[in-house]
């Protein structure tokens, strides 16, 4: 185990990550984003293996089943990650490495992963989940003249898209 630490801690170091490392074997992991602004990575050295677990959203407000259904299927199409959710319904990418196979080629891969699938699915996850509370942010943020600049994505669901649409 010590040496897969050394190895998580060297990866991180030697990639210029932001990191803390929160205990013996236990680090905190920031990746910057496009659409999710930062992704936090637990990266955590076990007895038999290195898991990571990056939380990517909520428990949706609403359309449950669309939303769990299309992780469900996303998955069959990723490698090494898996969606999943805890108790309360938050999303969570989550990967796991057996200590044999540390390295940093494989942290960076899984790595590399978790930023692309948390900040490329991030919008379609608030959509699918979170439509009516952008639609409700969109109104009051118009109705107080404030900018709506960071819901650009979710245009097509502003109440006057639903209007210019009929």
């Amino acid at each position: 185990m010590p040496d897969a630490v050394e190895t998580v801690r060297r990866y991180l170091v030697d990639g210029d990550f932001d990191f803390d490392q929160v205990s013996a074997t236990a680090f905190v992991v920031e990746l910057p984003g496009e659409r999710k602004l930062k992704t936090t990575v637990s990266v955590v050295v076990g007895a038999h293996s290195v898991s990571l677990n990056a939380f990517v959203a909520r428990c949706p407000d609403e359309n449950f089943a669309e939303v769990y259904r299309w992780l469900l299927e996303r998955n069959a199409r990723m490698f090494g990650l898996a969606y999943s959710v805890d108790h309360l319904g938050d999303i969570y990418l989550v990967g796991r490495i057996p200590l044999a196979c540390v390295s940093a080629d494989r942290l960076d891969s899984l790595m590399g992963q978790i930023l692309t699938h948390a900040d490329g699915d991030f919008n379609l996850i608030l959509e699918k989940g979170f439509a009516t509370a952008i639609a409700a942010e969109w109104r009051w943020r118009e109705s107080r003249g404030e900018s709506t600049a960071n819901l650009a994505a979710f245009r097509h669901l502003a109440p006057d898209a639903a209007e210019s649409d009929s």
